[in-house]
């Protein structure tokens, strides 16, 4: 079959294709949550004593008693099973963006041969994988492979449905037996600790004497991109890298601005309502779905939920968007750049600390004490991003990222907090000192009027800023699409810490030296601003003169690439921020820099490999074909008189050789083997590798607008982006 026929054939499925109907399901208060062991299933199945006790463990994180987890495991059990369910899984996170699973079956056998089910708490609590077979930055070498997951009672089990069966999901941390951890859930935990507690202290001085344990809370804006599996299963690239390594740019793309918030196609509309029911049963609070700018392109967006349960929830979101897309004929990519040219894919990642007492401590208050704690956890912020900017940048750097960040839908490469004018006017007052002494007791004029009146949305949004506070909570705007929210939690999280136990000892010696909370707190800030001010940036963040100021006069990183971005995991403060908190060992930070630095690497060993193959075997071959059917049309007709100015054919020789020629530079390149470190071969795939890439693929684009379109390989843009 002739390359353009295997096109032609993909259109005609597509077009000819059944739609799958949308199936009208029990309302939404039938189905939520009805997949989920959590409280309000758990007070139904548990004695009151047992669910007391488990309600405290999860809503305060105490230690469960190991009665009271037998109890809680038959009860699980006999939910799971009465929902058809046969295995269990404690389900982990490794340090990928993936999600593992290992199925184990309630079943085991009597003395007489007969099966029977058990599920015992320590059945529930622990579960034994490898250690060594998932990537572990040598904290476990292939010898000594013994790993355990563990149960995290503060996220809710589950069953998940699916066309192989039914499987109750326990939600679990994944260390190795020396105790250290390999996955992105005890770090996300331990970070949230090291918050609350630090929090504590700031709130204790500022008079505060009931203060519930405090949580870190996120909602994570996920957008992806569907394309016909007919198109993607004949796109090599698609199918192992993610993204399209070749691909003109069509006709049209998104200039129009005729894509966002349109109407949804009615075939991506069924597979959205199809999906988000799934993710209803298993009570992920969907909110929001709409067309994104780029054609193709879409975007779902949850409600917010405590931050260990919503980096659950975000993981659960991928794999049930990507097995759902395969039952309506499409493939979910959530590769960052999947199609050059036009936009990309991102995570927002919006975040906030609160707790039942103090409520949200980034929401602007009605009163000005409650204005002074926002205040300071503001000001914790900023001086959190000024200090770690590097730190945040490295959490987001993956190859796929790389594409993303710095290009017209994503932020820079430069970390900088936005707060818009109002609160941005209120920090810069401080910082010049325009409040003055007030009355005897020598209260301090706050100068905020405007905050006691807070408006959620105090200023326009920046869509250029990575770091932006949007009314009640920071946007973390950096994050890829692919990516677990766990990292960038795990580190807003944790330089929050450091920055609010910084504030709690010098409100304590302010507040040890006689001054009032109110001139304490202003004196803080003051100090922040002066240290940290620089960090606040409210302009184009796609503007050169930014780039320039950024660097050259506040002194802020411009860190464009991975290989750029991951060193930050072995500088010393940013591995005596993890130790001093608490948060990673520095043989746990030092792992995750091989870890992730072996990721990127290795992905683009791929991209280079699939680059050579598909131009080597697709490409070039096509482009012989139609020099040699246009060669042999043109003598034809010069043997009739007729002389053609063979431009075309011109044309294709010159892009092929030269195509062929950087297939060549590229597959020398890949050879080298000979890195002096890491950091050398991470620069290395960067800054030689890419540019080869980018050069195979310009000479093959231009082929494919010289190769006759019955003659081209590979379906086009047009075509992946447009039919639906």
């Amino acid at each position: 079959m002739s390359a353009n026929q295997s096109r032609i054939n993909a259109i005609a499925k597509i077009i000819d294709r059944e739609p799958k109907q949308y199936e009208k399901l029990a309302p939404l208060s039938e189905i939520w949550a009805c997949d989920v062991f959590n409280l309000a299933a758990m007070e139904e199945a548990l004695s009151k004593k047992a669910f007391k006790a488990i309600k405290n463990t999860v809503q305060t994180g105490a230690a469960l008693d190991a009665a009271t987890a037998d109890i809680v495991a038959a009860a699980m059990k006999d939910w799971a099973m009465s929902k058809g369910a046969k295995f269990f899984s404690h389900i982990f996170y490794p340090m990928t963006n993936i999600t593992a699973e290992k199925h184990d079956g309630f079943i085991i056998t009597n003395s007489d041969g007969n099966a029977i089910t058990e599920f015992t708490g320590s059945l529930l609590i622990k579960g034994e994988p490898d250690g060594s077979s998932f990537p572990n930055g040598s904290l476990r070498m292939t010898n000594a492979a013994r790993g355990y997951t563990a149960w995290d009672p503060t996220s809710p089990a589950y069953v998940m449905q699916t066309a192989n069966g039914a499987t109750l999901m326990i939600p679990s941390v994944f260390m190795s037996w020396t105790g250290q951890s390999l996955d992105k859930k005890i770090p996300l935990l331990r970070s949230n600790a090291a918050m609350d507690k630090a929090a504590h202290k700031v709130l204790a001085l500022m008079g505060e004497t009931d203060i519930a344990p405090l949580n870190s809370s996120c909602g994570a804006e996920q957008e992806y991109f569907l394309v016909d599996e007919n198109f993607a299963n004949s796109r090599p690239d698609l199918l192992l890298a993610g993204r399209t390594l070749f691909g003109a740019a069509p006709a049209k793309g998104q200039e129009f601005d005729d894509h966002y918030f349109g109407a949804i196609p009615a075939r991506v509309q069924v597979f959205m309502q199809d999906f988000e029911n799934k993710l209803y049963r298993l009570g992920i609070p969907a909110k929001t779905h709409h067309n994104e700018v780029a054609p193709g392109q879409f975007e779902l967006a949850p409600y917010y939920e405590a931050a260990n349960v919503a980096a659950d929830h975000q993981q659960l979101m991928m794999t049930i968007m990507t097995s759902t897309a395969k039952e309506h004929g499409f493939i979910c990519l959530l590769h960052e750049k999947p199609f050059a040219g036009i936009n990309g894919s991102g995570k927002h990642v919006n975040w906030s600390v609160g707790n039942s007492t103090q409520g949200n401590l980034l929401d602007p208050g009605n009163s000005p004490h409650e204005n002074l704690n926002f205040l300071l956890f503001c000001g914790a912020v900023i001086r959190g991003v000024h200090l770690y900017g590097p730190l945040l940048r490295a959490v987001i750097a993956s190859a796929a990222n790389d594409h993303r960040l710095g290009a017209n839908e994503a932020p820079p490469a430069i970390l900088s907090v936005y707060l818009g004018d109002q609160l941005e006017g209120v920090f810069n007052d401080i910082k010049e000192g325009k409040l003055v002494a007030k009355g005897e007791g020598g209260l301090m004029d706050l100068g905020l009027s405007q905050i006691l009146k807070f408006e959620r949305d105090p200023g326009d949004r920046n869509r250029t800023s990575p770091f932006a506070f949007t009314g009640n909570r920071f946007e973390f705007r950096a994050v890829g699409s692919s990516q677990s929210v766990s990292g960038p939690l795990v580190s807003m999280n944790t330089m929050l810490a450091d920055s609010l136990d910084w504030i709690a000892e010098q409100l304590a010696a302010s507040l040890a030296g006689g001054a009032d909370k109110t001139a304490a707190v202003i004196a803080v800030l003051k100090e922040i601003m002066d240290l940290h001010g620089n960090v606040i940036f409210g302009g184009d963040g796609y503007s050169s003169e930014w780039h320039r100021v950024a660097v050259e006069e506040r002194g802020l990183k411009n860190i464009p690439t991975t290989a750029d971005a991951l060193p930050a995991f072995k500088d010393e403060a940013v591995i005596s921020l993890f130790k001093d908190t608490g948060v990673l060992t520095t043989e746990e930070l030092a792992s995750r820099f091989e870890v992730y630095s072996e990721q990127y690497i290795l992905s683009i060993e791929v991209e280079a490999k699939l680059v050579i193959d598909m131009a080597t075997t697709q490409i070039y071959p096509a482009s012989i074909q139609a020099m040699s059917t246009l060669a042999g049309t043109s003598a034809s007709l010069k043997s009739i008189g007729v002389e053609l100015q063979n431009y075309g054919l011109q044309g294709m020789a010159t892009e092929s050789n030269a195509m062929m020629a950087a297939v060549g530079e590229l597959s020398t390149a890949l050879k080298k083997h000979d890195h002096e470190s890491v950091e050398a071969h991470m620069n290395f795939s960067a800054y030689t590798i890419c540019p080869l890439m980018l050069e195979v693929r310009a000479h093959a684009d231009a082929l494919e607008g010289l190769v006759p379109d019955e003659l081209w390989p590979l379906p086009k843009y047009q075509e992946m982006l447009f039919i639906k």
